[in-house]
C-alpha cells in the first residue's frame, strides 16, 4: 500500500503568513525569508511544499 504524499500550495502558506503579520524580507539560496518583528521563517521555494512541513511551520508560528 503505498501512502500518497499530501502538498500544500506555496502561496497558501504564505498568504497565511502574511495575515498574521509577516513581510518578505528577502531571497535565501533556497528559501524566501518571512520576518515579524525578531521572528524569522523560512519557506521553500517550490510550487508544492510538503505537508508535514508546512504543518510544522503553521504550528510554530501558531497560525
Amino acid at each position: 500500500m503505498c501512502k500518497e504524499e499530501t502538498l500544500l500550495k506555496q502561496r497558501d502558506l504564505i498568504k497565511k503568513l502574511e495575515n498574521a503579520g509577516f513581510i518578505f524580507e528577502r531571497h535565501g539560496s533556497n528559501h524566501d525569508i518571512y520576518a515579524r518583528g525578531t521572528e524569522k521563517e523560512e519557506v521553500p521555494r517550490h510550487k508544492e511544499i510538503d505537508e508535514r512541513l508546512a504543518k510544522a511551520i503553521i504550528k510554530r508560528r501558531g497560525l
